[in-house]
């Protein structure tokens, strides 16, 4: 199975504790909040399984998809406290098929900004 089916069974699931056999253990994540990238498996698991539930809601869906051998990018968007937020996950993944890099892109700025909030107190939490 490829990389983004196992990513779309995750995200439709939210068995966030499958992510520990998609990711690389050298994976890099770039948060569209944080300035500094998170480095290794650990950080990138706890990153995304904040955004699963900031980002669970039903208004969440992808959009659209350019995927390629070794690259995917999927447009989403949600609506958050009336906010409509439109995103993309740039996701790469190696020959061993795991994700080793994850970038997020999200739009407008009230919507990075509640995202920023939000991911805040949720990973505390984790």
């Amino acid at each position: 199975m490829k990389p983004i089916e196992k990513w779309h069974e995750i995200v439709e699931s939210g068995e966030s504790e499958k992510l520990s056999d998609l990711i690389d253990n050298d994976c890099v994540f770039f948060s569209p909040v944080v300035f500094s990238p998170q480095e290794g498996k650990e950080l990138t698991i706890k990153y995304l399984s904040a955004a699963a539930l900031v980002f669970g809601d039903e208004s969440f869906k992808y959009t659209k998809e350019i995927i390629n051998e070794n690259n995917a990018c999927l447009e989403f968007e949600l609506e958050l406290d009336g906010i409509k937020i439109n995103g993309v996950d740039l996701i790469s993944w190696n020959e061993k098929n795991k994700i080793n890099e994850f970038k997020v892109l999200i739009r407008p700025l009230k919507g990075v900004q509640l995202i920023h909030q939000l991911m805040g107190g949720t990973l505390d939490k984790i």
